[in-house]
């Protein structure tokens, strides 16, 4: 689930991490509108624990932070000259827009701005898309359309719901793979919601210790619809096998490339609209090898600014790995709890970066 310009040490960044999910313990698995998943079929049956709970790994090395911003880096000191940092801001505006393969017809970007709720309905500590009944929820994400609209007339907004699909845990589970992978009556579920505002569902994948070969395929049946795209989170991508949490994972362009080719070969086989990838980051290790990204006039992929705090912060941190190591269309995490951005960036501030964040994403 984030981008600057000063250089500070390693230990000052690992100290910058915060974590979004994990201040409260286990979560109970019944959702607010007392939805459960329905049991699984034997082969996929969940463990005891996770049948019962829905434990999100807490990221301690996001929780650490002493600044906020969940990045890894620290504030621009109050004393950088604004215009060494406006000659870098121009610098890097050279970058963009990327050169890239043209929008094929039924694109979304950049004709449109996506505007998401964000979370998982068995949590209420998540996101959004859990914390409320689902008629209320949608009229939250109604206001936010809104206003988006009123400030960008321009720019269309195509509303979204965007759910954490396999979520990360504190525990291991049957198999070690420290995530839970949501029922498909969930998903549908969300996706009934979704009809309601004619909005896309986005899938969220958390894969810990698994990887994104083992959990997409089975997610396919649902990307291989029109209206769902598909979302993936590095900070829980612990490829050392560790328990996720610990520290901040990390994907490498091979994996956002499997991704991308995974949706692009539905997107063939299905004679589907482009589809979206948005990918999480906050983070330099967040994504490696950013230039071996390939881009595909079939998927259009989204770096999403995924980090919290101040809006000084959070620019910071758009700037140094949004920004600075361009990949195709770029997107923006508000989040709704003043712990975590306070205070929160406003609107005409995000209209006013470049490039505009295209992808909005609200937790």
């Amino acid at each position: 689930m984030t981008v600057a310009v000063r250089q500070s040490s390693q230990r000052d960044m690992t100290r910058a991490f915060i974590i979004y999910l994990l201040a409260a313990g286990p979560v109970a698995a019944q959702a607010p509108d007392s939805v459960k998943p329905a049991p699984r079929p034997q082969s996929q049956q969940a463990s005891p624990a996770e049948s019962s709970t829905v434990q999100p790994a807490r990221t301690r090395a996001r929780r650490k932070a002493k600044g906020g911003g969940g990045a890894d880096h620290s504030k621009t000191p109050a004393n950088v000259d604004s215009a060494a940092l406006a000659r870098e801001d121009s610098i890097l505006n050279a970058r963009w827009p990327v050169k890239g393969p043209e929008p094929l017809p039924g694109s979304m970007l950049p004709a449109k701005r996506i505007v998401a709720y964000y979370g998982n309905p068995l949590s209420t500590r998540m996101g959004v898309l859990g914390e409320y009944q689902p008629e209320e929820m949608l009229r939250r994400l109604d206001v936010e359309v809104a206003a988006w609209t009123r400030a960008d007339p321009s720019t269309p907004v195509q509303p979204a719901l965007h759910l954490i699909a396999v979520v990360a845990q504190g525990g291991p589970g049957r198999d070690g793979k420290y995530r839970l992978r949501m029922d498909s009556s969930l998903i549908e579920k969300v996706a009934g919601w979704a009809a309601r505002r004619n909005a896309l569902v986005f899938l969220d994948v958390q894969v810990g210790p698994s990887t994104l070969q083992e959990e997409l395929p089975r997610l396919g049946r649902f990307l291989q619809r029109p209206h769902f795209h598909l979302g993936i989170d590095p900070e829980f991508s612990m490829k050392d096998g560790s328990k996720p949490g610990m520290k901040i994972g990390t994907f490498d362009a091979a994996d956002v490339n499997y991704a991308a080719a995974f949706l692009a070969d539905l997107v063939t086989q299905y004679k589907l609209p482009p589809k979206m990838l948005v990918v999480h980051r906050f983070t330099q290790k967040g994504v490696t090898n950013h230039k071996a990204i390939k881009l595909d006039p079939r998927v259009q992929i989204v770096m999403d600014m995924d980090g919290f705090g101040p809006p000084s912060l959070k620019k910071n941190t758009f700037r140094k790995w949004i920004k600075a190591e361009p990949v195709q269309f770029v997107g923006w995490k508000q989040f709704y709890k003043a712990r975590n951005d306070s205070p929160a960036t406003t609107i005409a501030e995000i209209l006013r970066l470049h490039p505009r964040p295209l992808y909005i994403q609200y937790q």
